[in-house]
């Protein structure tokens, strides 16, 4: 499950992407051109990019290119007609990790965006272990040590799957809104504060610290606990 940003200006295949990515489970943003791209990756951060290579106005290329030279590192998928080896050569030359010409099948996109989740800066493996819960991002199953299952909401997992992937480091409400639901949902402070109580909940095991840590004026964490504990 991963955070993405879908620049594609064809309404029609941008809502095949959309439809296909959610019923995998993944987030997703959408923008119809360069400018808009632009303006959602100096607010947000993602987990890869699809990025159409032909867009009105700003094109594909110099997205990629202005955001690698603002010190962008997320992993982009540039979606491209063309077909010649120097064209493809100049996406990639502008930052981009990879590249599928059109048409394509949305298999293939999956694919593709797996091998780039599993570049190291982005990804730790499918099964993601944090004390003792232990999550199976290919099977959407959690579980306790004691092979106890787990049964969370779609957005229960993806919060979850995102403290897990950085253990012991410290969210604010704001940023786990950003890095977790899309930037036109309702989702407040509030939200947040609702779903780690329904988390904690689930997944703590009486008796034991909560694995999720409250950091009071700061935000959340998720704490990995000593060995042996």
């Amino acid at each position: 499950m991963a955070k993405i940003l879908l620049v594609e200006d064809e309404p029609d295949i941008a809502d095949l992407i959309i439809a296909w990515l959610k019923n995998e489970h993944h987030t997703i943003e959408y923008a119809p051109n360069g400018e808009d791209a632009t303006s959602l990756l100096t607010i947000y951060q993602f987990d890869v990019i699809i990025m159409d290579w032909m867009l009105p106005g700003v094109s594909g290329v110099e997205v990629c290119s202005a955001f690698r030279n603002r010190g962008g590192t997320t992993p982009i998928l540039m979606l491209t007609a063309k077909k010649h080896v120097d064209e493809k050569s100049a996406g990639l030359d502008a930052g981009a990790d990879d590249y599928l010409t059109k048409p394509f099948e949305l298999k293939e996109l999956s694919a593709r965006i797996r091998a780039l989740l599993r570049r190291p800066t982005t990804f730790s493996g499918t099964v993601l272990k944090v004390g003792p819960l232990v999550m199976d991002t290919a099977t959407y199953k959690v579980s306790r040590a004691n092979d106890e299952e787990v049964s969370l909401l779609p957005k229960e997992f993806a919060l979850l799957e995102f403290f897990m992937r950085h253990p012991n480091q410290v969210f604010s409400a704001e940023a786990l809104l950003d890095r977790v639901w899309t930037s036109d949902s309702e989702a407040s402070p509030e939200t947040i504060r609702t779903y780690i109580k329904r988390l904690r909940k689930k997944i703590d095991e009486e008796g034991k610290p909560s694995l999720l840590s409250t950091v009071h004026g700061v935000g959340y964490k998720m704490v990995e606990p000593a060995p042996g504990h």
